[in-house]
């Protein structure tokens, strides 16, 4: 039995289709599509104890499915007490499959699980098609177990299209289910 990405065959079945007809596209290239995924989290307190950084990088881990790594500074900020090289976040960007099923998990099981959901802000994107999301607990994915967290972190999860505008990428995010609040 052959394992297939349920948003993969959505988006090559129903979802272009649904954008040809609602934008006019001549060529099949032309269609937007969603490219990548970045997740990434900024740690200021990595800067005074170093054990955050590993436990972060292990939760960011889990929850993508793939290898996070931790970030470092670029310039030394004495207001921060930060030198330059020392780790200060950690990221992973998503492709393919795996990028597929993270955006499966995240409509599906995790949005939910925020505390008082309401949908999210269509207002996140950023003049070029691409969706910025900001979530305040890692917690809310399942593979996270709450006892073992030492610290709930936040992350910023970056959607990368290759739509042209804000109104193609919206429409493609819609299309794949996101819950956006109707104004």
């Amino acid at each position: 039995m052959e394992y297939t990405v349920r948003l993969k065959e959505k988006y090559k079945a129903e979802i272009k289709g649904q954008l040809v007809d609602k934008f006019g596209y001549k060529s099949a290239m032309s269609v937007p599509q969603l490219k990548k995924i970045v997740i990434s989290q900024g740690i200021g307190e990595a800067v005074a104890d170093k054990k955050i950084i590993d436990s972060a990088v292990a939760d960011l881990s889990l929850i993508a499915g793939q290898k996070a790594m931790a970030t470092f500074s670029k310039k030394d900020v004495s207001n921060f007490k930060l030198r330059k090289g020392m780790p200060i976040g950690t990221k992973v960007t998503l492709r393919g499959d795996r990028m597929y099923e993270f955006l499966d998990r995240l409509i599906a099981v995790a949005l939910p699980r925020t505390r008082d959901f309401r949908g999210i802000n269509p207002k996140g994107f950023d003049g070029r098609g691409n969706y910025n999301l900001g979530i305040k607990e890692h917690i809310i994915f399942p593979e996270i177990d709450i006892d073992k967290v030492n610290k709930i972190l936040g992350m910023d999860i970056t959607f990368v299209t290759s739509a042209n505008s804000d109104e193609e990428a919206l429409a493609l995010l819609d299309a794949f289910g996101f819950p956006f609040t109707k104004n």
